[in-house]
């Protein structure tokens, strides 16, 4: 009996010690973050560092420059501590390493000729592609993050928005009358003041165009795809890398301006044209106002009563020969008494 107790004691400890020492490792391997993966959080986290995004193969992606990182590294010796034992390793190897970890790509310029009118490249292009040569360059070198960023609390937050903002715009129609007034007066003015600027940025810049010769662009990013809110909204223009416009460039395109202008005067509609499209969108918008599904009912309630009225009168309570007497028309019921009175007239002959 003593040695199957102890049998049985050895056998369940066994499983547990060894259950308990096995999985620990792994765990902890797990768990541990590589050093070049906290690195480049970091480093991608810090404004410092300056950034921009662009377009690589139909991907907006965000990339650095490679002089940018040698600076922010010289500059920044603190931020290499998270690299242990590697924090003496220059931008070059850091950089290099990053690429053999697939936390990096290098990327070239998709347009490599300068465009006509300019004097030289763009210093961040807007459209990338994978070079060939993945190794660092501090000269030409444009490096764009693979790894997807940390989300803040707000993109958290906005991504549960979504789905009910899609929602209310669908249940748009069955608004009260007071909402449907705030949504479409907010849209309207929201919708009139992007026209707004954007006409007075097109005056602004045809005007010193052709009195100044200068390209000026104010909300120099409002039209870009892939820029990101802070540059969207950035109001003072970009500095005029192009070579100064010919007379004889501004002159025609004062002249066409000019025409077009008074081809839109020519064929402007008249004032009872308009007066008819704008009573013809009132009605639009306040058909739009007024509908609710009570209105919606009461009309199909509508067109049911004639079909309800016209199976009451076929089944008649009345018995009487009368009801069931056929109405003839006029004409008929005069044919037949002419021919009484034709036949009345031969009897008295015979």
């Amino acid at each position: 009996m003593t040695k199957s107790a102890t049998d049985k004691r050895r056998v369940r400890r066994v499983p547990q010690n060894g259950g308990r020492d096995t999985p620990d490792t792994p765990s902890k391997k797990s768990s541990s973050k590589d050093v070049y993966q906290l690195f480049a959080e970091k480093v991608r986290d810090n404004k410092k560092l300056e950034s921009r995004w662009a377009i690589m193969q139909e991907t907006r992606v965000e990339y650095f420059r490679g002089k940018d990182f040698s600076v922010f590294v010289r500059n920044h010796p603190e931020i290499k501590e998270i690299l242990g034992s590697d924090k003496d390793l220059e931008a070059e190897d850091i950089v290099n390493t990053l690429l053999m970890k697939n936390l990096l790509i290098r990327c070239d310029r998709v347009v490599k000729t300068v465009r006509p009118g300019k004097k030289k490249l763009s210093s961040w292009p807007a459209h990338l592609q994978i070079h060939l040569e993945q190794a660092f360059s501090e000269n030409d070198g444009f490096f764009a993050w693979t790894f997807m960023k940390r989300r803040t609390l707000w993109q958290t937050i906005l991504s549960f928005l979504w789905p009910l903002v899609a929602l209310a715009v669908c249940l748009f129609p069955v608004y009260p009358y007071q909402c449907k007034i705030v949504v479409l007066y907010s849209c309207a003015g929201a919708l009139l003041f992007l026209v707004t600027l954007l006409l007075l940025r097109g005056s602004i810049f045809g005007l010193l165009y052709v009195v100044l010769g200068k390209r000026v662009w104010f909300f120099p990013n409002i039209n870009a795809e892939e820029t990101t809110f802070r540059e969207l909204i950035r109001f003072w223009p970009k500095k005029d890398e192009e070579e100064p416009p010919k007379w004889t460039s501004r002159l025609t395109y004062a002249t066409a301006a000019v025409l077009f202008i008074l081809l839109l005067r020519h064929h402007a509609p008249d004032e009872a044209a308009r007066a008819r499209y704008q009573k013809k969108v009132y009605n639009i918008i306040d058909d739009v106002l007024e509908w609710s599904p009570n209105l919606a009912l009461s009309g199909m309630m509508e067109k049911q009563q004639p079909v309800d009225n016209a199976t009451e009168t076929n089944f008649t309570k009345d018995d009487s020969p009368r009801a069931n007497v056929e109405e003839f028309p006029d004409d008929i019921t005069t044919n037949n008494s002419s021919a009484d009175i034709d036949d009345q007239k031969a009897d008295q002959v015979d």
